[in-house]
Formats: C-alpha cells, sequence, structure tokens
C-alpha cells in the first residue's frame, strides 16, 4: 500500500515538473487529514489566476484552480470494527483567497469542487452512495516569505443529495504547500 502511495507521488512529481516548465503549475501542495476511523492524505497542483477584486487597504480577494489525487484509509469500513478499505480520490476545485497584496502572510479561503472516487465510502456508520462527490473547504493560513504556505482547513464530501444515503464525509487537514 506504501509503494503504491509513493509511486502515485513520484509520478505527480513527473507530471508537475514538466508542467511547472510550461508554466501551468504555480504551487504544489500535499494535506494530511484525519476524521472519526479515517485518513487522507493528497497531492495537489495549482494555478493562480493572477486577479485581484476587491482590492483595499493591501488585501484582496483572488483564487487559484486546484487539481488533486487523494488516497482515504477507512478504517471502520462497512461499520465493521477494524475493517479497512481504501479508495482514491481525483478532484478539481476553484478555490477563492482572501490575501495581502504581496501574497505573503495570512489568508482566509473556501472553495467548492468535484471529485471521483474509485470506489463508494462506507465508514463509521455514513456512506455515500455516488463515486461522484462535491468537496467544498473552508480553511485559513499562512504564505511565509520563503514561499512556503501552511494551512489549517475542513473539509467535506457529499453528492448534494443526488442519490441516497449521503451521510457526508469530514476531515480536518493539515496543509503544506510551495509556492514557485
Amino acid at each position: 500500500m506504501f509503494a503504491k502511495t509513493m509511486m502515485a507521488a513520484v509520478a505527480a512529481l513527473m507530471v508537475s515538473q514538466a508542467a511547472m516548465a510550461q508554466q501551468l503549475i504555480d504551487s504544489v501542495s500535499v494535506d494530511y487529514g484525519t476524521a472519526s476511523k479515517q485518513r487522507m492524505v493528497r497531492l495537489s497542483a495549482a494555478n493562480d489566476w493572477e486577479k485581484k477584486w476587491f482590492q483595499s487597504n493591501g488585501t484582496h480577494l483572488s483564487g487559484y484552480w486546484e487539481g488533486s489525487v487523494g488516497y482515504w484509509r477507512q478504517n471502520q469500513y462497512r461499520n465493521v470494527p477494524g475493517q479497512e478499505k481504501s479508495l482514491w480520490d481525483v478532484g478539481f476545485t476553484p478555490v477563492f483567497r482572501f490575501q495581502n497584496d504581496n501574497k505573503k502572510g495570512i489568508f482566509y479561503e473556501a472553495g467548492v469542487g468535484v471529485h471521483l472516487l474509485s470506489s463508494l465510502y462506507r465508514n463509521d456508520g455514513k456512506e455515500l452512495s455516488t463515486a461522484f462527490q462535491f468537496g467544498d473547504h473552508i480553511g485559513i493560513g499562512y504564505v511565509m516569505q520563503n514561499n512556503w504556505e501552511v494551512a489549517l482547513k475542513l473539509q467535506h464530501f457529499s453528492n448534494g443529495s443526488i442519490k441516497s444515503p449521503n451521510g457526508g464525509a469530514n476531515f480536518l487537514e493539515v496543509k503544506a504547500a510551495y509556492h514557485f
């Protein structure tokens, strides 16, 4: 399992290197998420919108496009304690960010995107009846002078009541990113 995750990370790094050469990627990140009886690791690449809306007092609203690949580990699959199952998640999310004009220091962000799961989620008494999910998050973070970023996010996955059951999955995430 670890080998598969490492292979995915190496592949993502290789793709990001090629894309950076074409200026398609402005930053890369890794998220670690946790919740009751589940864990998640996500690798992401982002492209900044380079827009400044509502600019005032050295701050503005902007955003970025984010593509991601995540690995989820369910530790109470089908509500059976200790029964484990993993799944993969591929996502695309537009994210709005309120930040300083120089893009350093504290920021606040929110995004709603689409995700495709490799299998149906059934963990800890909650079920998602479709592989297609909406993923929304809110977060707060800090971009340091050396272009490294740390953030804390609350992430929610749901199919938007397209089909029942739709118990939702929630994660508390820590993010580390580097801006090129």
